[in-house]
């Protein structure tokens, strides 16, 4: 347990750049999902669920690698990150092109 409690400061440190990674993962793996299935399924639908897989296999594997015994609590949290990455594939990447396409209007109108 103090092993734990030591190690929170570094791992409160990795979240980010591993939620950044996996939305970008997420969103290429959508992106070419999205033309192969022909707009059948709903793009939010299809980002949850590819972030969900992509996140606990990238979480599974780390385990594995790292030789880190996987507890209950410790899947319920990479579904909580799972839920982040899959937030940030859907709304994240929607905002950021809103932005640009308000960027490039405000530039054609100069």
């Amino acid at each position: 347990m103090e092993n734990l409690i030591q190690n929170i400061p570094v791992a409160a440190a990795l979240v980010l750049p591993v939620v950044l990674v996996l939305m970008v993962v997420t969103n290429i793996i959508v992106e070419v999902l999205k033309k192969l299935t022909w707009g059948k399924l709903p793009t939010n639908v299809l980002a949850f669920a590819v972030a969900m897989v992509v996140t606990l296999l990238v979480f599974f594997a780390a385990c594995q690698i790292m030789g880190v015994a996987v507890i209950w609590y410790m899947v319920v949290a990479a579904i909580i990150l799972g839920v982040f990455v899959a937030y940030a594939a859907m709304f994240g990447f929607d905002k950021l092109k809103q932005t640009l396409e308000q960027i490039n209007s405000i530039k054609q109108n100069k």
